[in-house]
């Protein structure tokens, strides 16, 4: 395996009631199987994720399971300027410096572009009897992203039916604009993370105040809404793995790898 990066950082310690922190992260990652070759299939799930050709390890050469090209986080800090000692509300008296004065907002957001994943087959096993090949692309496909089909579902591609067709042999029917995929032949293991599913965006937030008490005690509320924006994330890989290439509308998001709101 290899991998290779470059992290760009920008700090920004507390002043003028504003502290952050922003980084970015390029990066690649590349391996001939993200799986332990020691597991099991089951463990593993055959997501073209271990040595299928044992002979020619090096045709599954791809990036890794994980690989994420970019990733970008940043959290805050932010002092609102209301209430004595800030911009607005500097004389206020303590009651209304009690309601208004002294609350704070912090967020996290967390970017990432997408993992990359492999088109299952679903034809068998044309290589090693226990690890099923990954089907072999002919053509740039279009766009994987998050698409509503006719019932409102949530797929990855935009027209599955078209995008879908798989070519067995020579005169196995393809659509109008051709076939996209075929089945890998006897000694092929197919083509791993050929493919890049949706990336990844959440915020969190919070909203808090405190209170003084006494000189050693201190009241505070405190309002945190994580994923404030309810993006969900379609696992793209589950997608590919559950419908292969033998079912003619294929790549229905059916898992998701992040939590709701």
């Amino acid at each position: 395996s290899a991998y290779h990066s470059m992290v760009l950082s920008l700090r920004k310690a507390m002043s003028h009631g504003l502290q952050f922190d922003l980084n970015y992260t390029f990066s690649k990652s590349i391996d001939v199987g993200s799986n332990s070759e020691r597991i099991s299939l089951f463990e593993g799930f055959g997501f073209a994720s271990q040595v299928i050709n044992s002979w020619v390890p090096g045709q599954l050469r791809a990036p890794s399971d994980f690989d994420m090209r970019h990733q970008l986080n940043a959290n805050w800090v932010l002092e609102l300027p209301f209430g004595r000692g800030h911009r607005f509300g500097s004389s206020s008296n303590k009651f209304v410096d009690a309601i208004f004065g002294g609350w704070s907002l912090s967020g996290i957001f967390h970017w990432t572009s997408g993992l990359p994943f492999t088109m299952s087959s679903g034809e068998g096993w044309s290589t090693n009897w226990e690890l099923e090949g990954a089907s072999v692309q002919l053509r740039k496909t279009p766009k994987v992203g998050v698409f509503r089909d006719a019932s409102g579902n949530p797929n990855m591609f935009q027209d599955p039916s078209s995008v879908g067709m798989a070519q067995a042999g020579p005169g196995d029917p393809c659509p109008a604009g051709g076939c996209y995929f075929r089945f890998p032949y006897p000694g092929e293991s197919g083509q791993r993370n050929n493919l890049r599913g949706p990336g990844y965006l959440e915020l969190d937030n919070g909203l808090y105040k405190s209170w003084k008490i006494t000189e050693g005690q201190h009241l505070k509320f405190a309002w945190e809404v994580f994923n404030v924006t309810n993006t969900p994330r379609f696992d793209a890989g589950q997608a590919a793995y559950n419908f292969g290439l033998t079912f003619g509308n294929f790549g229905a998001y059916t898992n998701t790898i992040s939590t709701p709101r």
